[in-house]
């Protein structure tokens, strides 16, 4: 059982990822382009959410929806203020630019609310579902989150698939010059897309800091950092992929902490995304592009 149980617990880290990572792959795949800075968006969710809750005495949706809206604004602002000015230029440009937007949201962060931890206040308040006569807890948090990532999966794969918004980011990833001419507002459907991937990243932080509730400005690093390895991991550019990317990859970490060693797992992570882009450079279901020149 207690095998299952560290599984259990990978699919709840996992599905954070997942949601995380499916922001990345949505802007990657439309806009072609890498948001470092997604990291740091959701720790700004968590600390609206945390002000929102503890200070202003609102009740844990508000919270949320708070966080949500913040977030969204956050990143549609990123993208006019940031992005678009660049879109037609290398890429290393807009690479430099989103690691700036990185550090200027932490240091914003920094001023606003200081560099001690804070402690955020977990808005799961379900009791542990125990199995198989107590032998097996699931924690309420980590139940909660693998359900949230695949209702989010599913939400996104038919707002993609059966929508007008979701029919134009096909469209636009697949060539905005062609997009345009056929009538889609490429800015717009790129700054919707920023917006949801913010969204995303602001209930994965809401999620995240209800398990792990230490919250400071660099908080958002990390789970960033992994969420982008789990995009690639599972094939950038594509939504079941970061899904299985993000598991997979909360799988192996909790493993690799109880087998093998806690401080070596991140390394155990990295080293396994080297061998699997080796053996397969564009991920588990990525797709190769030819591309003309």
């Amino acid at each position: 059982m207690s095998f299952l149980k560290y599984v259990i617990l990978g699919l709840g880290i996992g599905s954070v990822y997942a949601i995380i990572a499916l922001g990345y792959t949505m802007v990657y795949g439309i806009a072609k382009m890498l948001n470092f800075a997604h990291g740091d968006i959701i720790m700004i969710g968590g600390f609206v959410a945390y002000t929102t809750m503890s200070y202003m005495g609102y009740t844990d949706i508000a919270g949320i929806l708070l966080a949500i809206f913040a977030c969204m604004l956050l990143g549609v602002t990123t993208e006019f203020v940031a992005y678009r000015p660049l879109r037609g230029a290398s890429s290393l440009a807009v690479l430099i630019t989103a690691i700036g937007v990185s550090y200027l949201l932490q240091n914003v962060a920094l001023l606003k609310w200081g560099a001690n931890a804070k402690t955020f206040q977990s808005v799961i308040k379900m009791d542990n579902l125990s199995l198989f006569d107590g032998k097996l807890v699931i924690q309420a948090d980590t139940l909660v989150t693998i359900v949230t990532c695949v209702v989010i999966m599913v939400v996104l794969t038919l707002f993609v698939n059966k929508t007008k918004i979701g029919t134009a980011m096909k469209a636009v990833s697949e060539d905005k010059g062609a997009a345009k001419l056929m009538g889609i507002n490429v800015n717009r459907t790129i700054s919707i897309t920023f917006a949801i991937g913010s969204a995303l990243a602001a209930i994965a932080g809401v999620l995240y800091f209800s398990s792990y509730p230490a919250l400071d400005p660099y908080k958002g690093a990390m789970p960033g950092i992994k969420a982008f390895v789990a995009a690639v991991f599972g094939g950038i550019g594509s939504i079941p992929g970061a899904m299985i990317g993000g598991l997979l990859l909360g799988v192996i970490e909790s493993l690799s902490k109880t087998y093998i060693s806690s401080t070596l797992s991140d390394a155990i992570v990295f080293g396994i995304l080297i061998i699997v882009l080796l053996i397969k450079p564009t991920g588990i279901l990525g797709k190769k592009i030819n591309e003309k020149v």
